[in-house]
């Protein structure tokens, strides 16, 4: 039978004095109840403490207990306890046999635990502590007690032992750590514990220990926890981990191995928890890799400080760890011929960045001041303050390059599931780095560069919530487009990523206005360059720029003209351009029915024939009900200047449909979508026709909240 772990307030007692023994009769409560004036209660280092009623003066402490028996003998009183103390005993009475048992085991684990704290705190043989903790392993694993700190206890107690003894060979290491694993099967490490681990991790990561003891408590870190806020030691210990599993001979193949362990062999990962927590793992691990680089500025501490344990301002390095290592000779070899146009390059070195800055010729002039001081000079007052730097490229060492490379490899890896890729893509959305600090061409290159797989992941891939992502998370804030975008920071071709971006994102409902417009604001020089060398979709949306008139300057109209005509594909498309500007020329021609009802089971295919066989410029009401009309006839119907009615009950007409119509349909008064497969995301997009006065939504997947945000709108 199982029993809870007495907590302060599980028992509460009334006592009267007896020469040699205490008889106590137990007032019982609920469970968990916490101490409350007027009763004795159980602390957590005593049995009982004084109340202000008086009935026991002293509190007897778990120290105390010599012994805790259950009382057997003829007819001594049902369900009750013998405490033994120095000088007396106390009798606790229970209500019945099961809390009486409860009482006895929690007593039981209580005095033991107290015990092993006091043998631990002064280890003289190590042989005699690992023995020792072992025995107290076997009575964590075989308690009755089920509470938390059942196990907790142990490795806590284990836990200081190590913080408190720097000086154990690697053997002893080892030893404790197998002796503690079973504790790690369903237990989460300590913070000290796990900076224990991370230092085996760091100084042995070819040992046995890391492959068969960490590897499952590590699984159950990204498994099953919530937030590494609460415990960032839990993240540098996974993060040190999966570097000693690089360092192994198989090296990213083990990695991988471990990734793939920890999604599963079906196409579904069964655990949540799992991607969130190995994308914040590798995030911080990518940032840490530029932490001294950032925050050199401002003095803060680093997470490897924070990881050696140098979190005081006493205790740490000097600030700025990045220095100018030789000043001197050179600086003073090179203030000698100010006149020359370039000077030899000066290498800023640190334990894992190496800078290379050249400087011109007006920097020197604000460098001979530094030259005669005894304090070297700054690199980042360098970069952020004095224009002392011309250019400057950072070339990160084999081991920073290895260990960034090894996340970022993760990464990758994680953006191949394809169930994994959605929530991927929108954990990555926000860019997770300061704009600051991805600005400077430097720190990042490699960032980017490595990244740029994930990216084009990303845009291959035909489900909205996916390349969606690769937009800004909201106006003002860039995102992943632009940053691979020409011109942007993470860009280092001829705009491949670009265009397969913008094909993937006018491909699905994004074929509208506003994101046009955003292109021909931003971005009109890159897609005319892409244009003038043949990319098709480049062509297709600088037609589609004139044809929704989204330029208004004659010359860049011109200059879009001459660029189409320039190539083949572009001429092609533009004649069709010009033959469907003709068209719809005729189609808003005056004339033509005021209403028109489509025939049932009709298509995109007839209503299109339909329109293109007149002039219908005075139609102001349309009835598509129970037809086989998409959201693809949208193009076709956002061509009625003069639509006032939209009926489109019972078709597969959807939000891509409805973003184009609010963008282009101003007049629009009365729309019918009963019975559509249109979502919130694409009703949403309605809240802009401000003209519509009738929406009828009924059967359709509008959610409360969303009909709310309707009402304040139309």
């Amino acid at each position: 039978m199982r029993y809870k772990l007495l907590q302060e307030g599980d028992i509460q007692v009334c006592v009267i004095r007896h020469p040699r023994t205490f008889l106590s009769k137990i007032l019982t409560s609920k469970f968990l109840r916490r101490w409350e004036p007027h009763h004795l209660t159980l602390a957590d280092n005593s049995v009982a403490s004084a109340t202000p009623t008086g009935y026991m003066e002293n509190s007897i402490s778990y120290s105390a207990i010599e012994d805790v028996q259950l009382l057997s003998w003829e007819n001594a009183p049902k369900y009750c306890l013998q405490l033994t103390i120095p000088g007396g005993t106390v009798l606790l009475q229970a209500a019945n046999s099961y809390l009486r048992d409860q009482w006895f085991h929690s007593l039981q684990w209580k005095k033991k635990i107290y015990k092993y704290k006091k043998v631990l705190s002064n280890p003289s043989r190590w042989e005699v502590v690992l023995k020792e903790i072992r025995t107290l392993v076997d009575m964590a694993l075989t308690s009755p007690l089920q509470d938390d700190s059942i196990h907790q206890a142990p490795l806590e107690i284990v836990s200081k032992l190590l913080s408190e003894n720097n000086n154990l060979t690697t053997q002893d290491h080892e030893s404790i750590i197998v002796a503690i694993a079973p504790l790690l099967e369903n237990n989460h490490p300590p913070p000290d514990l796990c900076e224990f681990f991370c230092k085996h991790c760091r100084e042995r990561p070819r040992s046995m220990v890391v492959i068969e003891v960490f590897t499952p408590v590590v699984q159950r870190i990204l498994k099953h926890n919530m937030d590494f806020g609460k415990c960032p030691r839990l993240r540098l210990f996974t993060q040190e981990y999966i570097l000693a599993l690089n360092e192994l001979n198989a090296g990213m193949e083990v990695v991988k191995k471990f990734i793939h362990s920890m999604h599963g062999p079906t196409g579904q990962c069964p655990h949540p928890r799992v991607l969130p927590n190995l994308v914040a793992v590798c995030l911080a691990a990518i940032y840490s890799c530029y932490e001294e680089f950032i925050n050199s500025r401002d003095n803060s501490p680093s997470l490897k400080e924070i990881r050696n344990g140098c979190q005081q301002q006493c205790d740490r390095k000097p600030n700025l760890p990045l220095r100018l290592l030789h000043t001197s000779p050179d600086l003073v070899s090179q203030e000698a011929t100010l006149t020359e146009s370039r000077l030899k390059p000066v290498i800023v070195t640190s334990n894992e960045i190496h800078v290379e800055v050249e400087r011109n010729n007006t920097a020197n002039q604000k460098m001979t001041a530094n030259v005669g001081n005894d304090s070297e000079p700054n690199l980042i007052d360098c970069l952020m303050v004095s224009p002392t730097c011309s250019t400057m490229s950072i070339e990160l060492s084999a081991q920073a390059d290895r260990i960034l490379g090894c996340y970022v490899e993760i990464l990758k890896m994680l953006s191949d599931y394809d169930d994994w890729r959605p929530a991927l893509a929108s954990l990555l959305q926000p860019i997770p780095f300061p704009k600051d600090n991805y600005t400077y061409s430097c720190p990042f290159n490699f960032f980017f560069r490595e990244l740029k797989y994930v990216i084009q992941r990303f845009a291959e891939d035909p489900r909205q919530e996916v390349h969606s992502c690769l937009l800004s998370v909201r106006a003002g804030k860039d995102g992943w487009f632009q940053l691979y975008s020409p011109g942007g920071v993470a860009c280092d071709d001829d705009g491949e990523l670009f265009a397969s971006m913008v094909h993937i994102l006018m491909g699905s409902c994004y074929k509208t206005k506003k994101f046009l417009l955003s292109l021909a604001e931003n971005k009109l020089g890159p897609c005319m360059l892409l244009a003038l060398r043949g990319n098709q979709t480049m062509v297709e949306i600088l037609c589609l720029m004139l044809e929704y008139n989204i330029i208004d300057n004659n010359d860049t109209q011109l200059q879009i003209i001459s660029t189409l005509e320039s190539t083949d594909v572009g001429k092609r498309m533009y004649e069709q351009l010009c033959d469907r500007q003709r068209e719809l020329k005729e189609l808003q021609r005056k004339g033509g029915p005021t209403r028109l009802t489509l025939p049932s089971k009709s298509t995109d295919a007839d209503l299109a024939r339909l329109l293109s066989s007149g002039s219908f410029g005075n139609l102001e009401n349309l009835s598509l009900a129970f037809t086989n009309v998409t959201s693809a006839c949208a193009e076709h119907l956002i061509k009625l200047p003069s639509l006032k009615q939209l009926n489109l009950w019972s078709t597969q007409f959807g939000d891509a449909g409805l973003r184009l119509l609010s963008e282009h349909l101003t007049m629009l008064q009365v729309l019918n979508l009963c019975e559509t497969p249109v979502t919130d995301a694409g009703l949403l997009a309605l809240s802009s026709m401000k003209s519509l006065c009738s929406l009828n939504m009924n059967s359709t997947k509008l959610s409360a909240d969303t009909y709310e945000d309707l009402k304040v709108f139309l």
